[in-house]
């Protein structure tokens, strides 16, 4: 499929490419729609195989953004940027300059903030260039423990759902991945008496996690075969696979990454073996709804009290699969296309203010 028919089937509105010969800068930035406003969604820099790969990942990152913040009740679009290269080795602050100005010559239909391998310093620097970037240091800043706080709460919906009650006390949660999210999920999970199992490729992660709780640590290829109560993705996408899906043991599917399914019938697997998948841009949207409260000059209980509210919306999730007799991932892009579409024929309904 050639890159307009994949826009065309499931409606993007913009790709663009940029490339900086003094920095090195080799920049995607997808924009999938902006029907509820501008697209927004963190920039990751990723040493891709190829070129296609790279743009694989920003489109499918990006539609993943619209169906994110519409679930979520924020008033954004969706987009994703990648850059290419090796983040040990390409990052530097004319890099960041260079990309600040791609981002700036958008004009706004697009705004940009941390995603894998990037930090609130980085931003500092693309800030330099352009207004349209959020997660600044002294303002919202890094949005991980919001992400790791809306998981949780996410998480406890989906126990409710799954045994009756909430309550993670006792539960064991294999971890699969304990970077920046991970760390603050471990956390809220230890702290109110769950068992953790931990793994990831980084011995650092790893050690940083144990230094403030308890945890078992297993190999990065064993997390998807131990017997627990829920498997929890919180690394890349695309670990619910053919392969991982006969090793599961677990009850529920909940965690922080992006696009876990590896393509959508493997929800409709996980729904045949009996396990409660909780659609990942639901239970993950706390960064977002961090970042956007940033745009409405930043207030962290506010921004707290949205993120809390992920619970209600995973419930609303359960509520539409149980209705529709659909799977959990089907009923979750219902919840978000039904707000897209209402919005939309509001205003197309109303003269747009000055």
């Amino acid at each position: 499929m050639n890159i307009f028919e994949r826009m065309e089937k499931h409606d993007y509105e913009q790709i663009i490419f940029n490339y900086d010969e003094v920095s090195g800068l080799k920049a995607i930035i997808c924009i999938h729609d902006t029907t509820l406003g501008p697209a927004l969604g963190g920039t990751r820099i990723w040493n891709y195989n190829s070129e296609e790969e790279a743009l694989n990942d920003a489109v499918r990152l990006a539609r993943g953004m619209t169906y994110k913040s519409a679930a979520a009740g924020l008033n954004l679009g969706g987009g994703k940027a990648v850059i290419i290269g090796d983040p040990d080795e390409i990052k530097s602050e004319e890099l960041w300059r260079a990309y600040g100005r791609f981002v700036q010559s958008l004009n706004g239909r697009y705004i940009t903030a941390e995603d894998v391998n990037t930090c609130v310093d980085d931003m500092k620097f693309v800030a330099e260039e352009t207004d349209f970037v959020t997660g600044l240091p002294g303002t919202s800043g890094d949005p991980s423990p919001v992400t790791a706080y809306g998981c949780w709460r996410g998480m406890k919906a989906a126990a409710d759902e799954f045994y009756g009650s909430p309550d993670l006390s006792g539960k064991v949660v294999a971890l699969q991945g304990v970077g920046h999210v991970g760390y603050y999920l471990a956390k809220h999970i230890a702290d109110e008496g769950g068992k953790l199992i931990i793994t990831d490729i980084k011995q650092e992660n790893l050690d940083m996690v144990l230094d403030e709780v308890e945890a078992e640590v297993v190999s990065p290829e064993d997390i998807y075969g131990v017997e627990c109560d829920i498997f929890a993705p919180c690394a890349l996408g695309a670990v619910i696979n053919d392969d991982t899906i006969p090793e599961l043991k677990a009850d529920i599917v909940a965690g922080s990454a992006n696009n876990v399914l590896a393509e959508p019938r493997h929800g409709n697997m996980l729904e045949d073996k009996g396990i409660l998948y909780v659609p990942d841009y639901v239970i993950n949207a706390g960064g977002v709804i961090n970042v956007y409260d940033e745009l409405l000059g930043y207030n962290k209980e506010r921004a707290m009290a949205k993120a809390s509210k992920i619970y209600d919306n995973v419930k609303k999730v359960f509520a539409i699969s149980k209705r529709d007799n659909i799977p959990t991932y089907k009923a979750a892009d219902i919840m978000a296309e039904e707000r897209i579409e209402k919005i939309a024929k509001v205003r197309s309904n109303l003269i747009p203010r000055d």
